[in-house]
């Protein structure tokens, strides 16, 4: 196998963080954060992919681009739609003409919200988009970037991240056993758990495929945990991961609990396409949570 040489943009955010911890010793990693790299200002970005084409070819590796760069901020975008697109949509354009141009293979992260969310199965990787709010519009906007640049480029789209870096779900559920007797947590809506390293260990057997010239044909791939619950049911499972009371977790109605943009109610991707190019699934999301907090809910608090 060909050794790699990976640029992380968004490095210092929960996925990109686990892309660098996690690959193996013969991996060159270069995984800068938004002040090292700003994927909106395009001549930082063409001298980034310049280095890694240049060095990695010195040193007999395979250059690949894993971007994890991204405005996820999903309430502050519907008021900050211009920011959101400069990072999800022109930053990845620019990114991917970039790595046409140095002839280097990028794999572009996305997210469930580039759907409608009102399915009723999962959503297969060619299911036509249809987002309703201001970040699902500029992540599917750098998609169709990505896609249509001419670049050797894969979009893997996946849904309910957490991890031990950065603000998620899982570590807000944890903060608030400890603080509050019940809360409550909407039922509505139904999704995929996905820890950020089974989702890290995923995209970089990616890469290694690609760097062996064993790419997967299809150019858009879905990568989450295994099956799928509710965030009232995700709450319960970190309860009693905890040691806790699953019943303190009360469901709630979306309706009950407004935000400025509207969630899916239903985020479930296919997995299918992911396993039939040969990649490993991702375990079950239920034994990812067990994983996760046996390793991490001591810091979490």
């Amino acid at each position: 196998m060909p050794k790699l040489a990976l640029l992380v943009p968004g490095g210092g955010g929960q996925l990109g963080r686990d892309l660098a911890a996690l690959a193996s010793d013969d991996v060159e990693v270069r995984a800068p954060g938004s002040a090292e790299l700003d994927v909106t200002r395009p001549g930082a970005v063409v001298e980034a992919v310049t280095e890694l084409a240049a060095s990695a070819r010195e040193s007999g590796r395979f250059p690949v681009v894993v971007n994890a760069a991204a405005y996820t901020a999903v309430d502050r975008a519907e008021e900050d739609e211009a920011r959101a697109f400069a990072v999800n949509a022109d930053g990845p354009r620019v990114l991917a003409a970039v790595c046409s141009s140095r002839r280097v293979p990028l794999v572009h992260v996305s997210t469930d919200y580039v759907f409608a969310g009102d399915a009723a199965t999962p959503y297969e990787p060619d299911v036509p988009l249809g987002p309703r709010t201001a970040y699902g519009r500029t992540k599917a906007a750098g998609e169709d970037a990505v896609l249509g640049s001419g670049a050797q480029a894969w979009v893997v789209r996946t849904a309910w991240v957490y991890g031990a870096n950065g603000a998620n779900f899982v570590k807000t559920m944890t903060r608030l056993e400890s603080e509050r007797e019940t809360l409550s947590v909407v039922d509505d809506q139904r999704g995929s758990p996905t820890w950020s390293a089974d989702l890290a260990a995923g995209l970089l057997e990616l890469a290694g495929r690609i760097a062996e010239g064993d790419g997967p044909s299809r150019k858009v791939l879905h990568c989450t945990g295994g099956g799928d619950t509710t965030w009232c049911g995700f709450a319960r499972a970190i309860f009693e991961e905890l040691g806790a009371d699953p019943d303190r977790v009360k469901p709630c109605t979306t309706e009950e609990f407004p935000r400025p943009a509207p969630r899916p109610a239903y985020s479930v991707l296919s997995n299918a396409a992911w396993s039939d190019a040969g990649l490993t699934p991702l375990r079950p999301w239920r034994d990812a949570l067990r994983a996760f907090l046996a390793d991490h809910a001591a810091s979490l608090k």
